[in-house]
């Protein structure tokens, strides 16, 4: 409270130190001005009546010019200090002219300030300040008087003010003394302010508070307000501040329950709802929060729990289903082996009497079953299927009644490149199955060829149209699906796309009665890597 009386005065200062200031700036306009003295002199010294009534009309047209100029201005004239007469207003006077009963402000030597008192302005009747300064004119004791005008300090006076203010005012002159009190009971005019309160800004004198600033000029103003009158605003601004409070304090408990219903509480229920993923059972009620969003949340949340269910339920059946399988896998690792150790007791029994060509058979069977069934995850190279090749083609050479030639032409550089297992012989079965007959030839040949291997299986056979490399080629193509109608090819086309990707091809050219050959290109970089 004390702080807002403390601004306003500031204001209140600030207010009347612009009306003075005005009134020093025209006062010097006037009394140093050449055109208004010049005039002045010519006056004192024209004897004839109507030239000095020319002079006298050019002296008021000047004044009446800085007066409608200046609009903080009112009452203007000059005033003569021997004779104790004005002349050149520019509104009425009223009642007589005294400087000499005006409160004085502040005294200098070509110059004073008074203020404020009742206007000698007929037009208004309200508190003004003015000003007094001596004309600089040769054998005249003149001196132009100017009072601030209707608007200049109103805020300062004004009654519409005091009606909702307890606010009263005193002017100290420069030294010290009250030029003019509105509270006169406890600050009687033309004595020392100093007598009565300290120099400080502010203080408490009998039942008053008051606030002083001083301005540029020496003189102060001093805002004077009731003790009373200030605990009441006190307690007054202290129940609009507990009402605001308690307003706010409301309003945020209020604005605080609605966010616990709304956002709160649903999330609440949607941090339940996660967390009981996996404790509870997706068809157990859910509990709805009557808002959209959430009610939307909570739903997409508990199909996602019953789709977690559904894998888990998945993940039970395909563990069951993989101890079944390990079961199996140990049973067909079991039949091989028991096969293979079968196929060397019938090698040595042969050996032992004399059948070389039983014996032989035996012995490239027991390999080419041995490398077929190896794990799939062991490296294998080209030399190993090459090797595979010449063991199932001397199986093949016993096992039917026709004769078939074997060209083999591989580079030595391509025996360690790795490559799939079983890779060649589906290819070359394929060739004996639908193409070769008596007299028959098969090529299989390895190029290095800069970072890449050429696989080639060619034969004499009877050959095959363009509609069946399409289906053998064919993933899709039913007749794919047919015992050894393209079986092994589809095999060879896979295991390619999975080792190697895109960067393996797999071509065939065959005509009818021509024979056939299928290039295979594997990337040496790209085999390295993936295997």
């Amino acid at each position: 409270m004390e702080n807002a009386l403390q601004s306003n005065l500031k204001q209140d200062l600030t207010t009347l130190e612009n009306a003075i200031n005005n009134l020093n700036h025209v006062s010097q306009q006037l009394a140093y001005g050449g055109g208004t003295n010049r005039l002045l002199e010519q006056l004192q010294a024209e004897s004839e009546p109507y030239e000095r009534l020319r002079i006298m009309n050019e002296i008021k047209t000047e004044l009446n010019v800085i007066s409608f100029s200046n609009p903080n201005v009112g009452l203007l004239m000059y005033y003569d200090a021997g004779q104790g007469t004005y002349n050149f207003e520019n509104f009425r006077v009223r009642g007589t002219f005294k400087p000499e009963r005006l409160p004085v402000m502040a005294e200098y030597p070509e110059i004073t300030y008074y203020g404020p008192y009742k206007s000698y302005n007929g037009s208004i009747n309200q508190y003004v300040f003015s000003i007094m300064r001596k004309v600089n004119l040769q054998e005249q004791n003149a001196y132009l008087y100017i009072e601030t005008g209707r608007n200049a300090i109103q805020s300062l006076f004004a009654p519409q003010n005091r009606k909702d203010s307890s606010r009263r005012l005193l002017i100290l002159d420069n030294k010290g003394r009250i030029a003019f009190s509105e509270v006169p009971e406890a600050f009687p005019e033309n004595v020392s302010f100093s007598q009565l309160a300290s120099n400080a800004k502010s203080g408490i004198h009998g039942d008053y508070f008051w606030n002083r600033e001083q301005s540029n000029q020496g003189w102060s103003i001093v805002s004077v307000t009731p003790e009373k009158e200030l605990n009441r605003e006190r307690n007054r601004w202290l129940v609009q501040i507990t009402v605001i409070f308690l307003a706010f304090l409301f309003v945020a408990t209020f604005f605080s329950w609605v966010l616990w219903k709304m956002v709160y509480r649903p999330l609440d229920k949607f941090h339940k709802e996660i967390k009981s993923l996996v404790d509870s059972h997706p068809e157990e009620p859910v509990e709805v929060t009557h808002i959209p969003e959430f009610d939307y949340l909570l739903y997409q949340t508990r199909r996602m729990k019953g789709k977690i269910w559904s894998l888990y339920e998945e993940i039970e059946v395909k563990e069951k289903r993989r101890a079944d399988l390990e079961v199996e896998k140990l049973l067909y690792q079991i039949n091989p082996h028991f096969l293979m150790n079968t196929l060397d007791t019938v090698h040595w029994l042969a050996l032992m009497n004399g059948q070389k060509e039983i014996d032989r058979l035996v012995l490239s069977l027991n390999k080419l079953l041995h490398y077929n069934l190896g794990k799939m995850g062991e490296t294998s190279t080209i030399g190993d299927e090459i090797e595979a090749l010449k063991e199932y083609l001397q199986l093949q050479q016993i096992r039917y009644d026709f004769q078939f030639d074997v060209d083999m032409d591989v580079d030595e550089k391509a025996l360690l490149i790795p490559c799939p297992r079983f890779l060649l012989q589906p290819i070359v079965e394929n060739a004996l199955y639908h193409g070769v007959s008596d007299d028959g030839y098969i090529y299989a040949g390895v190029e290095w060829k800069e970072q890449e291997l050429l696989v080639t299986i060619q034969d004499n056979g009877a050959g095959m149209q363009q509609e069946m490399i399409d289906r053998l080629l064919d993933d899709d193509a039913k007749e794919s699906h047919k015992v050894g109608m393209g079986i092994g090819m589809k095999y060879v086309k896979r295991i390619l796309y999975a080792t190697y990707g895109e960067t393996a091809a797999m071509e065939i050219k065959s005509e009818p009665g021509a024979g056939t050959m299928v290039q295979l290109r594997l990337p040496i970089t790209g085999g390295e890597q993936n295997l």
